[in-house]
């Protein structure tokens, strides 16, 4: 079985704009996933964030369109992982102290339902039992 992670928004940001703001092992994950060497899944949460991020102009258009393009070719390992009821239930796992904002508390939800890490540079994320941190 491949590895597998959760990305939280900005990470998918920042891997696809090749940022050096992204850690290196988060980075190395990353270029796993595009060699199909592992799975990295997408909450729809941050398919809606980059949206609002493209719409107000503080990321470029063409990342949406080429994560949505990479998505439909499906020759990587990215996967879009859906809004599921076991990601709601998990959700008051992942305390509002820690991640304030619901993307947030969702992201890291849906890593804990899957049972895979998170990749994240949220440092309070790290708090949350049983998540586990790439970074």
């Amino acid at each position: 079985m491949k590895p597998a992670a959760v990305t939280d928004t900005h990470s998918l940001i920042w891997f696809l704009e090749d940022s050096p703001r992204l850690g290196p092992m988060a980075g190395q994950f990353f270029d796993r996933c595009v060699r199909g060497e592992s799975i990295i899944y997408i909450p729809t949460i941050c398919l809606v964030e980059i949206l609002y991020l493209c719409e107000k102009g503080r990321i470029p258009a063409a990342f949406q369109a080429l994560l949505t393009e990479e998505l439909r070719l499906g020759s990587s390992g990215f996967i879009v992982a859906d809004l599921t009821w076991s990601v709601v239930e998990t959700i008051s796992q992942v305390p509002r102290i820690l991640a304030p904002d619901m993307p947030d508390r969702i992201i890291a939800a849906t890593a804990l339902s899957l049972d895979v890490p998170l990749i994240t540079r949220d440092h309070n994320l790290a708090q949350v039992p049983g998540l586990q941190i790439i970074w």
